[in-house]
């Protein structure tokens, strides 16, 4: 059992999946960065300087020791924009990675050599075209 773990474990594809988790998070917290920092702030100004994040529903209102209940719904709008974000940056990013392919997929293969057929053909020709 531990070798076949071994075995599964050090196969390419689970290492790349990794990595690609890895970068993936990195890459969801840049983006969440740079909606909440950068995007969210002017947006929220031109309508009317509501922050997101703050915007809730109250259930119940706080009383003594207990906390308010409340429905976040301001969350949810900014997780739903940062996943948009995200989703639409990974979009070009796939678009450019297939592009490159496209293009190497597109130069034109190397010539074959001549089999010895043609080879023997050329020297026929060539000698007919001596005389």
């Amino acid at each position: 059992m531990i070798k076949e773990f071994k075995e599964f474990i050090s196969r390419g594809s689970v290492i790349d999946l990794a990595v690609g988790i890895i970068i993936g998070a990195a890459f969801g917290k840049i983006v969440s960065s740079l909606v909440n920092d950068v995007l969210m702030p002017p947006i929220g100004m031109l309508i009317g300087g509501i922050n997101f994040t703050g915007l809730k529903l109250v259930i119940k209102e706080a009383s003594g020791t207990a906390e308010a209940v409340t429905i976040n719904y301001g969350n949810f709008i900014q997780t739903g924009i940062d996943f948009l974000i995200i989703a639409f940056a990974i979009f070009i990013l796939i678009k450019g990675i297939n592009k490159l392919r496209r293009k190497q997929d597109e130069k034109p293969a190397p010539p074959k050599e001549p089999t010895n057929e043609e080879k023997l053909l050329t020297e026929i020709r060539d000698l007919l075209a001596k005389k």
